[in-house]
């Protein structure tokens, strides 16, 4: 059973804006570190942004699967395709973090990395911003 910040706009908003803040400010503290010439310790907060984006983020996505969009679709039938798509971001958020995780241990901190980073920042962007639409913007539905 999801708990009742998840069904709250503002909370869940929230929970949102905090996590993608989080994500942004840790994507560029490993920018600057790279930028200063801090390999090892820009390597060290590369690793650490992944478990961040592990934990936290995709950590949240976990759990709106395994309650609140169910139970969102078993009141109102009509956002099966909403969360459909919604889940579809998940998957890609899942999708480009298993990517990092496999070419930080192949050919550690590249700007290739980078990318992928500010890629889950964007995805997840988009993703909060059209869950909050689809499913909790009550004049919407």
């Amino acid at each position: 059973m999801p708990g009742p910040a998840l069904k709250q706009l503002h909370a869940h908003h929230a929970i949102h804006q905090g996590a993608l803040t989080g994500a942004i400010q840790k994507t560029d503290e490993v920018k600057r570190l790279l930028k200063a010439g801090e390999d090892e310790v820009a390597k060290m907060a590369a690793d650490h942004l992944l478990e961040y984006w592990e934990t936290r983020i995709i950590a949240h996505a976990d759990a709106e699967e395994d309650g609140f969009y169910q139970e969102m679709v078993g009141l109102h039938p009509e956002l099966e395709p909403a969360v459909t798509q919604l889940t579809r971001d998940h998957d890609l958020l899942r999708t480009i973090a298993t990517d990092i995780k496999k070419m930080l241990s192949n050919h550690g901190l590249t700007q290739d990395v980078i990318q992928q980073f500010e890629a889950l920042i964007v995805v997840n962007d988009i993703h909060s911003r059209d869950e909050e639409r689809m499913l909790l913007d009550e004049p919407n539905r």
